[in-house]
Formats: C-alpha cells, sequence, structure tokens
C-alpha cells in the first residue's frame, strides 16, 4: 500500500515549484515532518516535509523538474512495493564493489606524485645557479678541451652539479670557474700550483690546467678588482638588493673573499630578528585566496532568474532617481552606547544603528504617505499600515522578509523582529507569505562598509531607503554661544530612491529631512521598549 505527496501551495500566488534537491532517496525510510525535498519558488526556497511515515518507493519529479501546485512528487509506501525500484539499487554494491578494484592502482601515482615536487625542486637548484657560470666557463672550456674533458671526467656529474651549484658564484677570473672540478677541501692547495702550468701540452694536472685558460683573458681587471673588493657576481648583487643586506659590510667565505650566497642568505637571517623586533606593528598582509568559481559557469539559481526579471521590469515601467542627505547621529551613538549592555541583557539581542533608522523611517512614512503608496495601474493606494521589508543578504540572493504593523512599535520590538527575520531567512525557514505585503523597503548598505549607494525600488511599492555606514569624522557644530566650532562626530549618508511617476522631489526630500530631524534630535530613550 502506497501513498502519493504532492506539492503543496505555498502561497498565495505561487502556482508552481521547482524541485531542486532530493533529501531522501528511493529506498530510504522518513518520518512524519521529516523534510523530503528543496522547493524554489518565485518567492522563496523551502523544504517540504513528508506528511506520512513508510518507505520511498519512487521518485516521480526529478530536480531541475517544475511542477504546479498538487502534482504528485513521490510514492511512499510500507516497503512492500519497493520491490520494484530494488533492481535499480541492485547496481549499487556492484559499483561499490569495483570501487575498490578501480582505485588499486592508485597508489602508484601518489608515488610518482610524491617524487616528483623532489626531483623537481633538485632540478631547479642545480639548474638555476649553473647557469651564468656556464656563460664564463664555456670559453675556457672551448679553449682547452682535453683539459675540461679530463676534468669532467674525475667525477661523476652529479658531484660536479652539486659542487657548481653551491659552493662557487660565477666570476669573471678562471679560479673560480676552475674551483668546481676539484674538491671542496683540497680546494685552496690545488690553486698553487696554477702559475706554475701555463703549457696547454702537460695533461696531468686536472684543476689547474681551466685556471690559466681563461686567466690571461682579464689580467689587470682581475688583479685590481681583488686588490680593491671581492667581485660580486649580478645575481648575489640582485640577491642582497632584495633582502636589504649591505654587501659593504660583509665578509666574504668564497675564494680569496669573494661575497657568496649563502653569505647573503646568512646575513639576511641573522637581519631578520631585529628587524622583526624594530617593527612590531608590520605583519605580512594575509595571502589571497581566490575563489574556486574563477574560470567556472554556473547555472542561475531559480531566485537569482526571478529577481533579474523583476529588477529589469521595476527599472522599464518606472522613473527612478535617487536622494541622499547626510544626518548627524552622534545622540543616537552616544544613548546606544549607554544602554547597549542593559538592552543585551534585557531582550538578548545586540542593539544596533538599524532599529533607530527603521523607527525613524516609520513615523517618517506616517507623516508622507506618498512613499508609503503602491501603484495599482493608473490608481495610487494609500495603505492604512506601514508594512516595512527588510532587506536580507543570503548565500541564495536577496530576500526582503516584511514586518507587518511596524507603526507603533518599539526599539526593542524592531530589533527583535529585524533578528528574527533574518536569522530564518538565511536558515531557510521563512513561509512565503512574510515576503509578501511590503509597502516599503529599508536596505542596510552600510552593514558591508559602503557609505551610501542607490537602491533599486521593486514594484509595485515606489520608494526605498538605503542606509549607509555610520563614521566619525570632524564637522562643524554650533556653541552654546551662538558661535561655532569643530567636533568629531557620527554621521550617516540617508539615501532614498523613489519613483518619480508618483514621487516628486519634494516629497522625498520632505521625507528624508523627517528622518534626518528625528535622528539628529536622539531622543529615543523613551521608545527603547525595555
Amino acid at each position: 500500500m502506497s501513498e502519493s505527496v504532492t506539492l503543496p501551495a505555498l502561497g498565495e500566488s505561487v502556482t508552481e515549484g521547482t524541485v531542486t534537491r532530493w533529501l531522501k532517496q528511493v529506498g530510504d525510510s522518513v518520518e512524519v515532518d521529516e523534510p523530503l525535498l528543496e522547493v524554489s519558488t518565485d518567492k522563496v526556497d523551502t523544504e517540504i516535509p513528508s506528511p506520512i511515515a513508510g518507505v520511498i518507493e519512487e521518485i516521480l519529479v526529478q530536480e531541475d523538474e517544475t511542477v504546479e501546485v498538487g502534482a504528485a512528487l513521490v510514492r511512499i509506501g510500507d516497503g512492500s512495493g519497493s520491490g520494484s525500484t530494488g533492481s535499480e539499487a541492485a547496481p549499487e554494491p556492484e559499483e561499490a564493489d569495483q570501487a575498490p578494484i578501480e582505485s588499486n592502482p592508485a597508489p602508484a601515482p601518489v608515488q610518482v606524485s610524491d617524487a616528483q615536487p623532489e626531483e623537481d625542486a633538485d632540478a631547479g637548484t642545480s639548474y638555476t645557479e649553473p647557469t651564468p657560470e656556464q656563460e664564463v666557463a664555456q670559453p675556457a672550456a672551448s679553449s682547452e678541451p682535453a683539459p675540461s674533458q679530463q676534468a669532467s671526467g674525475s667525477q661523476p656529474p652529479l658531484a660536479q652539479e652539486a659542487t657548481s651549484s653551491t659552493d662557487v658564484e660565477p666570476g669573471r677570473d678562471a679560479a673560480p670557474a676552475a674551483a668546481p672540478s676539484a674538491p671542496p677541501t683540497p680546494a685552496q692547495p690545488a690553486a698553487a700550483p696554477a702559475p706554475s702550468a701555463p703549457a696547454q701540452s702537460a695533461p696531468a694536472p686536472t684543476p689547474a690546467p681551466s685556471a690559466p685558460a681563461a686567466a690571461p683573458s682579464t689580467p689587470a681587471e682581475t688583479a685590481g678588482a681583488h686588490a680593491a673588493a671581492p667581485y660580486v657576481t649580478p645575481i648575489v648583487r640582485k640577491l642582497a638588493n632584495d633582502r636589504g643586506v649591505d654587501l659593504s659590510k660583509l665578509q666574504g667565505s668564497g675564494v680569496g673573499g669573494r661575497i657568496r650566497k649563502e653569505d647573503v642568505l646568512a646575513a639576511a637571517e641573522a637581519q631578520a630578528p631585529a628587524a622583526a623586533e624594530s617593527a612590531p606593528a608590520a605583519t605580512p598582509a594575509k595571502p589571497v585566496e581566490p575563489s574556486p568559481l574563477r574560470g567556472t559557469t554556473v547555472k542561475m539559481s531559480r531566485l537569482r532568474k526571478v529577481v533579474a526579471e523583476r529588477a529589469v521590469v521595476s527599472m522599464q515601467s518606472t522613473a527612478q532617481l535617487t536622494t541622499v542627505v547626510e544626518a548627524d547621529v552622534t545622540a543616537v551613538a552616544r544613548l546606544r552606547a549607554s544602554v547597549k549592555d542593559e538592552f543585551l541583557a534585557k531582550t538578548g539581542q545586540k542593539l544596533s544603528f538599524l532599529p533607530f533608522f527603521a523607527l525613524a523611517a516609520v513615523e517618517a512614512l506616517q507623516q508622507h504617505p506618498i512613499i508609503n503608496a503602491t501603484v495599482d495601474g493608473d490608481s495610487i493606494v494609500y495603505p492604512d499600515t506601514e508594512n516595512v521589508s527588510i532587506a536580507v543578504d543570503t548565500e541564495r540572493g536577496l530576500l526582503t522578509p516584511v514586518i507587518r504593523n511596524a507603526g507603533g512599535r518599539s526599539i526593542a520590538d524592531l530589533a527583535g523582529q529585524i533578528a528574527d527575520l533574518a536569522s530564518r531567512t538565511r536558515d531557510n525557514k521563512l513561509k512565503p507569505d512574510e515576503l509578501a505585503g511590503g509597502t516599503f523597503t529599508l536596505t542596510n548598505t552600510g552593514s558591508r562598509g559602503a557609505l551610501f549607494d542607490t537602491p533599486l525600488v521593486f514594484l509595485p511599492q515606489v520608494a526605498i531607503l538605503g542606509t549607509g555606514a555610520v563614521v566619525k569624522k570632524p564637522a562643524i557644530v554650533p556653541t552654546a554661544d551662538g558661535g561655532e566650532s569643530i567636533a568629531i562626530r557620527s554621521t550617516v549618508y540617508l539615501a532614498l530612491s523613489y519613483d518619480h511617476r508618483i514621487v516628486d522631489g519634494a516629497d522625498a526630500a520632505r521625507f528624508l529631512t523627517a528622518v534626518k530631524q528625528r535622528l539628529e534630535g536622539g531622543d529615543f530613550r523613551g521608545s527603547l521598549g525595555i
């Protein structure tokens, strides 16, 4: 015995929904009121709970399919009818059995990939340093092929690479160029017979013939360099410049006092702690983590498509513009700072600036109802209540749950309503009707640091108020003796976008002035509600 579960009505104007994700699969057990699937509508994304308990026998609507309200979504039974679906579920164990077989060869690639960076690192070490040296040593090698061949044959190639890449920096004279061919320990004794072996016919000495080969090229320059200061290769000089090392104060450990790369690195490490102690405030910037969405293509969600369509229709159907004023909210900031601890203890809510802005806006709407009006064809409708939509930023997109009958509410009541609606909106726990019926929208763009913006009006509303970030800055204020002075004040920009078809600029200015005066007065202690 099985029973079908249909798509329930999700709101007054909702006629269809799109299945976005199944939370249960064929063969799974489900209890009463346990979530079955997620459905996206024009107004909200929500979970559909199961009205009965049993076993999922058949899924009738697949993901990303759109169906009308009342359409059958899934068949749930007592488990006796799931035998027909057992054949569909049978291949799953086979796939599970095949998974280990396919994963057997996995260790081999892992070992290869682990070894690869080490090989690359070794290759980079042996390749980077000898490049300038080889360029200098090539003329010597071409002029005396026999000694160079004997030198290369005197030790394995890997030993030559290690010696040339770590012990000697490239230079102009021949002695450092010949040093790599000799072992590190006897390098200095081997330098003695170098002047006494100018004859190229003697093939016996291995490191010595390379020295006289290049020495005659620049004898005066080499002698002058050693007499004045050790020669520093461009690579070492650039490294010292990058690490902030003063070469004039550095004693080289190479042949003839030559400064090597290792000397610069050691000096840089030695002076790093001292620099850190002298400037403890300087901290390295955190590396930027690129978003995984870079280079991808993602299909628009149903909510995003609905928002896009309504935004375009609203822009094409209305004449929108924005008026901005700046308000001094220093009095509100002081009141908030003095009562925020008591407010948190009594209400359980943190006291932000948004409830103050909402209260001031609602009172101004009662004085200037044209801002709270809606358009119905060629008629202007003036509601008898102020239903304020609060813009909430979620991972799925921007949603605007409604605070109904906002007129007459206290700061504590408004703060509680805003926190509850924002929390349930982000957790996808809203009912569709809680997103409908708004007459005016309040968006806190300052929550992300924006000073102000030009928010977009969505039909059928005719106005939306954007509140920017509250910042401190110097301003001119009147003094008690009738003069003026400069003081640090807390200020905020208030941006009202409106539909010019029925709202004039003067109407918008009067509304904003009323909000500004209410906030600058700062007389909200009697409206706290605690």
